[in-house]
């Protein structure tokens, strides 16, 4: 269970603070998916970074599996990141250097060597179709073959909650249909809690929970 409770994030500035988030107050249970719309500055990216556990929020709580974050040493903080949460940007963010699988390998790199964790880099990656790619570096593959690399990377952990920050923007149309349909595929066969901030409506179309966020305050759409 994820559970956002009056949050309030406020930034200083010069003339004040400056009001991002205005009491924000949701919760979305294991399987369940949602989209966050809204203009560009309105604050979609800072919401997505507070659930993350990367922002904390100025007032409020947010919990993930009971657990808040924001109330654990750093170092536990960090090993939480790693092993309950997935991000997946608009920049696939892949490391140049290395190959797709061992992109896909980094979350992994931190804590308790596991043999499991090989086999299931492997096959996420014949699920994100990428497996005559396994041993191409990011610079040989197209933009739609980045971000399932990307996705493969989010999900190699298992995490419970899946962020994602316009996964789909900086896509052609077909490739960002191949995306969200792979994305929405791989959320239902893990039943994990998905996340997405968008601007594309027709990306949030496809998930069953919209929200808009206007003024600080988010509205549900549905």
């Amino acid at each position: 269970m994820l559970k956002v409770e009056d949050v309030v994030k406020e930034y200083p500035t010069p003339q004040g603070p400056l009001q991002v988030l205005s009491h924000v107050s949701f919760s979305m249970a294991e399987g369940e998916a949602a989209a966050v719309m809204g203009p560009s500055g309105c604050g979609k990216s800072t919401l997505l970074y507070i659930l993350g556990g990367l922002e904390p929020p100025t007032s409020g709580r947010v919990t993930l599996s009971g657990k808040n974050p924001f109330e654990l040493p750093k170092t536990e903080q960090a090993v939480f990141r790693n092993t309950e949460i997935g991000f997946v940007f608009q920049d696939h963010c892949l490391l140049p250097q290395c190959t797709i699988l061992e992109n896909v390998l980094v979350p992994t790199l931190v804590g308790t060597p596991d043999p499991d964790h090989l086999t299931r880099a492997r096959d996420l990656i014949n699920k994100v179709g990428l497996s005559s790619r396994i041993d191409h570096r990011p610079s040989e593959l197209s933009g739609g073959e980045k971000q399932r690399a990307a996705i493969a990377r989010a999900l190699v952990r298992r995490p419970r909650l899946l962020l994602c920050d316009e996964p789909t923007g900086n896509l052609d149309r077909k490739s960002a249909e191949a995306v969200a349909k792979l994305l929405l595929d791989l959320h239902s066969e893990q039943n994990n809690i998905l996340v997405i901030v968008t601007h594309s409506a027709e990306l949030a179309s496809r998930v069953p929970r919209r929200f808009e966020l206007a003024d600080q305050s988010l509205v549900n759409l549905s």
